[in-house]
């Protein structure tokens, strides 16, 4: 971010009128593409990647691979970017990289597809340009296809949707890798507070879209770059865009259901919120909250509980909700002077959400039950840890509640390893 953020003046409607844009399909693509879908974060990617994983035997027989041996390679993109991946999980290797580089060349000259918001993290262009060469090769020996040719066989889509619906989406998932900051105080860093990094130094570099957008064209071209902005009144519609592109049959692509995709509600947000102060406090090893927490107490709650319709919703405050308005004209405005294909509507990148999206919302308060599938989802965890032989010590009432806490933590890390 160069300037301050709630400075941008916005050319955008104040609400959404309700009407769904139309659209033409796109041209498919040529055959032999191979499509990088590089996100970035909470723009339908995982609806998208579920979809392309579950019809990939289907997609076989339309000529189009979809050469991940799982349904998001996330390895292999945080690998390549030199990302070390959620807190507390072990850091991606080369080899995840290779893995997946050593399946796309196995598509020889068929169509194929790729999909990681990850890739939006690539650091630099030296980043961007190895991964896009990397895939682009592979016809085989004796060929001789140098990098800008190779690079010519990759396709770059990038999917955007507005600032004021990513950025509480956004807020939850930076607090589920062990985020302490509340909303607003969040909002006010990225928002006002230059450099506009901190907490959180990767927002600005996934969703600053028309810099992001910037750096891989760079690379590829402009004419190798298709930019979709996604309408949220479509239900569809970006399943429909990815079959058009792939030259796929129309409804081979259907949505996936996936409660542990799902977003925590304001209250088990602030639950979660609360628990990382305790655990960042108590001095806890990483690997133990990605274990109970994460993958014990996280995600049991979003698989066993499905959100009222009258829970507490993450509410944007006006100010932010027209700053964010704001940044996404600027955005919309240099990303069409790129000269790119831009599929959507690019004005959806600047309406400000009417004010009874944005309006305060009383105090959250846990449901018993959700914080009990929660609890219940730790101790699983837990219980799944062989059993480690106990170690004499001083007596409990003689030592301090936090160095207790600190040392049952330790303990825990030891089982884990030993699993």
């Amino acid at each position: 971010m160069e300037t301050d953020c709630t400075h941008h003046d916005s050319a955008a409607p104040e609400a959404e009128t309700g009407e769904t844009v139309p659209k033409s399909a796109p041209t498919p693509l040529p055959p032999g593409t191979r499509l990088l879908h590089i996100g970035p974060h909470k723009t339908g990617t995982t609806s998208i990647q579920s979809a392309l994983f579950a019809a990939k035997g289907a997609m076989a027989g339309h000529g189009v691979d979809f050469p991940a041996h799982s349904r998001h390679p996330m390895e292999a993109a945080l690998a390549v970017c030199a990302r070390p991946g959620m807190m507390g999980d072990a850091r991606p290797t080369e080899r995840h990289w290779q893995r997946l580089v050593d399946a796309v060349h196995a598509t020889g000259r068929r169509t194929s597809v790729v999909s990681s918001e990850f890739f939006a993290d690539a650091p630099d262009d030296e980043a961007i340009a190895r991964i896009v060469g990397d895939l682009g090769r592979g016809q085989g020996r004796g060929q001789g296809r140098d990098q800008g040719r190779d690079q010519g066989r990759v396709h770059v889509l990038v999917t955007l949707r507005p600032l004021a619906k990513i950025m509480p989406s956004q807020w939850q998932q930076y607090v589920q890798n062990g985020l302490r900051m509340s909303y607003e105080d969040w909002l006010e860093h990225m928002l006002r507070k230059a450099p506009y990094e901190k907490p959180n130094p990767s927002f600005w570099r996934r969703h600053r879209h028309d810099r992001l957008v910037e750096r891989w064209v760079r690379v590829v071209g402009a004419e190798n770059v298709t930019v979709v902005v996604v309408d949220d009144r479509d239900r569809d519609g970006l399943m429909r865009t990815f079959e058009s592109l792939l030259g796929l049959p129309d409804g081979l692509l259907v949505p996936v259901p996936d409660t542990a995709n799902r977003s925590l509600t304001l209250a088990e947000t602030e639950m979660l919120r609360k628990l990382n102060m305790e655990f960042r406090g108590n001095g806890l090893p990483d690997e133990v909250y990605s274990r109970m927490v994460r993958g014990g107490a996280v995600m049991h709650m979003k698989n066993a509980c499905r959100p009222a319709p009258d829970d507490a919703r993450i509410t944007t405050p006006h100010w932010a909700l027209e700053a964010a308005a704001g940044i996404g004209a600027e955005m919309a405005g240099r990303i069409a002077a790129m000269g790119v294909q831009v599929l959507g509507d690019p004005a959806l990148l600047s309406v400000v959400p009417s004010v009874a999206s944005a309006e305060e919302t009383a105090s959250p308060r846990i449901d018993p039950e959700v914080a009990a599938h929660a609890l219940y989802g730790a101790l699983a965890v837990a219980a799944a840890i062989p059993a480690y032989p106990p170690v004499s010590v001083r007596s409990v009432h003689q030592t301090p509640s936090k160095e207790l806490v600190r040392v049952l933590g330790h303990r825990v890390l030891k089982r884990l390893k030993r699993a």
